[in-house]
C-alpha cells in the first residue's frame, strides 16, 4: 500500500527538492511553537524538525510526516533569520572570510504506529571574504532578510560562497541522501518509487 506523505514545511526549496524525485506528497506547513530552548544546535535543529512532525502528524494520523528545520551555525552559534537589513549586514560581515556549518534537523513521524526519526544533517559552509559594498548590494536585493545565515545558497547568494562540504541539497534545506535512507525505515524507497511513477 502506498503510504500518504506529507512535508510539514512552508519552504519553497524544500518543497521542490522533495517535488523534483517525483514522489506524491502533500505540503502541510506546521504552525508549532519555534521558541525553544536546546544546549546545542544540534539539539536546537532536530527538536524543531520533530516537534514540526508531530503538530501536523496530530492532524493527519494516517501519513508519513516530513518535518525539517535548518540553522547557520558559527562557533557554537545559532545565526537564524535576520530579520532586518541591519541584522543581515551584521550577519554578513560575521560570516565574511569564515567557515561556518549549516545544520538541518530532519524528522518523520508515521501516524499509524507512532514510530519517528529525527536526526541531524551537517555540511560545512566557505564563505568569501565581502567587501562593505558587496554586503551592502547583496542585502539590497532583500534575499537574506529572511534566510537563516542571511543568505540562499540557491539565489544570489551562490555569488558569496566559495565552495561547501557535504550534502548541497542540505544547505537549501532537505538533505536528500538523509532523507531516502531515514525514509526506508519506514518502508518508502525514493528512488523505486521513482521508477515505478516513471513507468
Amino acid at each position: 500500500m502506498t503510504r500518504r506523505i506529507i512535508l510539514a514545511s512552508a519552504s519553497p526549496g524544500r518543497s521542490e527538492l522533495l517535488r523534483r524525485t517525483g514522489i506524491a506528497f502533500d505540503l502541510v506547513p506546521s504552525d508549532c511553537d519555534e521558541d525553544i530552548t536546546a544546549p546545542t544546535p544540534e539539539e536546537h535543529v532536530s527538536t524543531l524538525a520533530l516537534r514540526k512532525a508531530l503538530a501536523v502528524s496530530q492532524h493527519h494520523p494516517d501519513a508519513l510526516v516530513i518535518g525539517a528545520d535548518s540553522v547557520a551555525e558559527l562557533d557554537g552559534e545559532i545565526l537564524g533569520k535576520p530579520g532586518s537589513s541591519d541584522g543581515a549586514r551584521n550577519m554578513l560581515a560575521r560570516l565574511s572570510g569564515h567557515n561556518h556549518r549549516l545544520l538541518t534537523g530532519l524528522a518523520i513521524v508515521d501516524g499509524a504506529t507512532g514510530n519517528t526519526y529525527h536526526g541531524v544533517e551537517a555540511t560545512i559552509v566557505h564563505m568569501r571574504e565581502l567587501s562593505s559594498d558587496e554586503i551592502d548590494a547583496y542585502v539590497s536585493s532583500g534575499e537574506p532578510i529572511e534566510k537563516s545565515g542571511s543568505y540562499e545558497l540557491q539565489g544570489l547568494g551562490a555569488t558569496i560562497i566559495d565552495r561547501i562540504e557535504g550534502d548541497f541539497s542540505n544547505v537549501v534545506g532537505l538533505p536528500m541522501a538523509h532523507l531516502a535512507r531515514a525514509l526506508r525505515e519506514f518502508g518508502v524507497e525514493l528512488l523505486a518509487d521513482h521508477q515505478k511513477g516513471a513507468t
